[in-house]
């Protein structure tokens, strides 16, 4: 059992600023426990979606080599590797998401559960319990807003706001990948606008977040092809192959896995402010708890 000193409230009505600044107190509050929680349980998946990515990279720096230079007896490239290679990449980074995404919730969960304290085996057990509903809402959410956008984007970005909220009403409110799905639609009624200004900022300090970490990479591949120097040469375009190059890119993609867990946290605020406001839960639960303490 683990045990915060200072305890943020969830339930309750916030305003953009609020969503943002107890977003940002609660991962700086639960900082150990919390990080610690999702190496322990999505540790392991990380670490083959980032041997997955290095050996994807490697084998599109082989076709590379093949293009520019021709047949060389030891490339690794073919087909089937490169099927194999992405393949590992697609499903090591989906089930890294997933249970990144549910381990936060659920880590959430516990923290209001129990009043500022978390349960580890708890929280394990909610992680698993609900990947495969993560997983297939996640396939209705990527399909909606992936169709939406087909059309025209605005209908994808329609669509992206309430679905943001659809994981946190499956943990929260224990509700199937379909009812997920339809009441995020019904919660968000008349909180669009609102609810996508607070969404756009959050990927806003995310986004630049996640850039300044990326900076390493592009300016060593700009350094390798001679950018600077203005003395380009076509048999150093390939750097895919640079085991430098490689750990750069493969450290970026950690961090900004881990920079996406500040979403994650904003939209869990995002819904509860969304169901404080239209069915008032914390709200009846404190007057209740009142209630008790006057009995006693």
């Amino acid at each position: 059992m683990q045990t915060s000193n200072k305890y943020i409230e969830f339930k309750k009505q916030r305003e953009l600023g609020d969503i943002l600044s107890d977003s940002f107190a609660f991962i700086r509050n639960e900082f150990k426990p919390f990080f610690r929680t999702i190496i322990k349980i999505v540790g392991p998946y990380i670490l083959v979606m980032l041997i997955s990515m290095g050996f994807y990279m490697y084998t599109i720096g082989d076709i590379f080599n093949l293009g520019m230079v021709g047949n060389t007896p030891d490339s690794l490239y073919s087909p089937i590797i490169m099927m194999l290679a992405i393949a590992a990449l697609m499903f090591s980074s989906i089930a890294a998401y997933v249970l990144a995404q549910g381990t936060v919730l659920h880590y959430i969960k516990s923290y209001i559960n129990n009043q500022g304290s978390t349960n580890f085996d708890e929280i394990r057990q909610g992680v698993y319990g609900s990947f495969w509903s993560l997983i297939g809402l996640g396939i209705l959410v990527g399909l909606s807003v992936f169709i939406g956008a087909l059309f025209c984007l605005i209908p994808g970005i329609y669509l992206a706001v309430p679905l943001s909220i659809s994981f946190a009403i499956l943990v929260f409110l224990k509700k199937d990948a379909m009812e997920s799905y339809q009441y995020s639609f019904t919660l968000i009624k008349e909180n669009w606008w609102i609810t996508f200004a607070t969404l756009f900022v959050v990927y806003i300090i995310v986004a630049i977040a996640s850039y300044a970490f990326s900076l390493p990479s592009a300016i060593y591949m700009w350094i390798k092809m001679g950018v600077f120097s203005g003395e380009m040469d076509a048999e150093n375009f390939n750097v895919f192959n640079d085991p430098i190059y490689l750990f750069l890119n493969i450290v970026s993609t950690l961090v900004q896995f881990l920079m996406n867990i500040i979403f994650l946290v904003a939209t869990s605020m995002i819904f509860f402010n969304l169901n404080e406001k239209k069915n008032f839960t914390g709200t009846f639960e404190r007057i209740e708890n009142l209630g008790k303490s006057s009995e006693e």
